[in-house]
Parts: structure tokens; C-alpha cells; sequence
């Protein structure tokens, strides 16, 4: 009976499978790249330097990724998915609630996500822009993500009764993004609740249907 090939998913190592020892690595990757991407920024950043920093070969590197931008690509995924789960368990926190207090859970939520790291930020709005054509897909197409998980999480509280979010759920992500980038790059800048009040408010008010 032939051996099973060295690459074969189920080879364990140290009691760990190919698979985790992979996911493993992309983590450490991706730690690699938040750090890096998000202190030197991209264009500075050498696949060398993301190994190092990861503690990781080139080798291992072009075995998960095929560029930097993949990698920088998936950094930004990673960001804007941890958010979105962030939001939703503020949200879901509340239990029965009213728009406004759900605007002020997510929003607090979002803020503390990502603007109070530097790295994040600098990942979310800034590394990202004009990378790549791919790059740029992934980043609007964040964008089309981030409307339709607002429009769906607010649609479900009492109380809301603006019926279509589309054209509105985008308006407020463009003042979302807008918003926190300033306030999370801005060296003098107002309390974060301050903030948080503002973006909330913008988010009832799409929330309710003004015709009503």
C-alpha cells in the first residue's frame, strides 16, 4: 500500500494537521502585514520584512500568497470582518432596543474597533486606495458589504420604518468612513463620544422614514 504524499492535508506534524499549521501561518502573516502595512505603509514594505516580522521564509509565503497586495488585501478583509462581528454582538447586546440605542451600540462599537488603532486605520482607508485594480475591487466592494450590513442590522430593530436602504445605507457609509477616518488620523480632535452622538444620529435618521 503506497504512502501517503508528504503534502497530503491529513500529515500531522507535533499532533497538528497541514490545514492548521496553515491557518496558522496566514495569522502570522497577517499580524505581520497589519503591523507593517499599517507603522511603514505598503510601498515601503518588502515581502523580506513581512517574513521577518512574522518569523516566517519567502518560502512559506509565496505558499499562501501570490503578492504583497494579497496579503494587504486580505489584512483589509480581515479588519472590516472583525468590525462587522463587532457591531453585531453590541447590537444583539442590547436584546429588544429602539434605533437610537442601537445606532449608539454600533457606532461605539465600529470606533473601537477601528479607530483606535492607528494600524487599522491607516490599513482601512489609506493603504488600501490605488494599490492594485484588484485591490481597489476588494475595497469597493467592501464599501457595497458595509451598506448592506447596515441596512440589514437596522432594518431588524423596532421602530425602524424606512422600508428601502439602499441609496441611503450607502449615503451613510461614505459619512461613516469619512468621519472616522478624519477623527482616528486627526491630532486635536473632539471626545469620541462627540462622534458617536454625530454618526449616530446621521443612522436614526436614515433609520425612519421622514414621509411617515
Amino acid at each position: 500500500m503506497p504512502s501517503p504524499s508528504p503534502d497530503a492535508p491529513s500529515r500531522c506534524y507535533a499532533g497538528r494537521s497541514l490545514a492548521e499549521r496553515r491557518a496558522e501561518r496566514r495569522e502570522r502573516f497577517q499580524e505581520a502585514g497589519l503591523e507593517l502595512f499599517g507603522t511603514l505603509g505598503f510601498s515601503s514594505v518588502t515581502v523580506s520584512a513581512l517574513c521577518a516580522e512574522a518569523g516566517l521564509s519567502r518560502r512559506q509565503f509565496y505558499e499562501e500568497y501570490s503578492s504583497r497586495e494579497a496579503l494587504l488585501a486580505e489584512v483589509y478583509d480581515k479588519i472590516q470582518e472583525h468590525a462587522r462581528k463587532t457591531v453585531v454582538d453590541a447590537v444583539r447586546a442590547l436584546g429588544e432596543t429602539n434605533p437610537r440605542e442601537a445606532a449608539r451600540a454600533a457606532m461605539s462599537a465600529y470606533i473601537d474597533t477601528i479607530a483606535t488603532d492607528s494600524r487599522a486605520i491607516r490599513c482601512s482607508f489609506i493603504q488600501v486606495v490605488g494599490v492594485s485594480a484588484e485591490v481597489e475591487r476588494r475595497r469597493l466592494a467592501g464599501r457595497v458589504t458595509w451598506a448592506r450590513f447596515i441596512a440589514d442590522t437596522i432594518s431588524t430593530i423596532p421602530g425602524t420604518t424606512r422600508k428601502d436602504f439602499d441609496y441611503a445605507a450607502t449615503a451613510f457609509i461614505g459619512a461613516l468612513t469619512s468621519v472616522v477616518h478624519r477623527w482616528g488620523t486627526a491630532q486635536e480632535r473632539p471626545d469620541r463620544s462627540e462622534i458617536v452622538d454625530l454618526l449616530s444620529d446621521i443612522l436614526v435618521h436614515i433609520a425612519i422614514d421622514r414621509t411617515d
